[in-house]
């Protein structure tokens, strides 16, 4: 079963990474780790919405997922998140790293 959650990205080589940062979470134990660990296979989709809707878009990227902490997917995907959030320049996410390969890309605009 999808489990959706919102959350910020980078693209490092050929995969979409996030990171478990310091905002304040339920539990240390994050369900979409488990999935990650249980199911091996992620998604993430990405909107824009606009008022003209004539400028709406969406795409999704499917495929193998893995959960690092440690290793050099961690530390490129720990560095992309900070050069591209600039919240993150004052305190960078400490916590595990998802990687997602870019299997399968949908994506779908209102114009082409």
């Amino acid at each position: 079963m999808p489990h959706v959650v919102v959350v910020t990205f980078a693209l490092v080589a050929s995969h979409v990474v996030t990171a478990i940062d310091h905002k304040p979470k339920s539990t240390t134990r994050l369900q979409r780790l488990a999935n990650v660990e249980a199911n091996r296979r992620g998604s993430l989709l990405v909107d824009h919405y606009d008022e003209d809707w004539s400028r709406l878009w969406w795409v999704r990227i499917d495929g193998a997922a893995s959960v690092h902490h440690g290793d050099g997917i961690h530390e490129s995907a720990i560095a992309a998140l900070v050069a591209k959030y600039t919240q993150y320049s004052d305190r960078a996410p400490e916590g595990p790293v998802i990687a997602i390969s870019q299997d399968h890309i949908t994506s779908w605009e209102s114009t082409p």
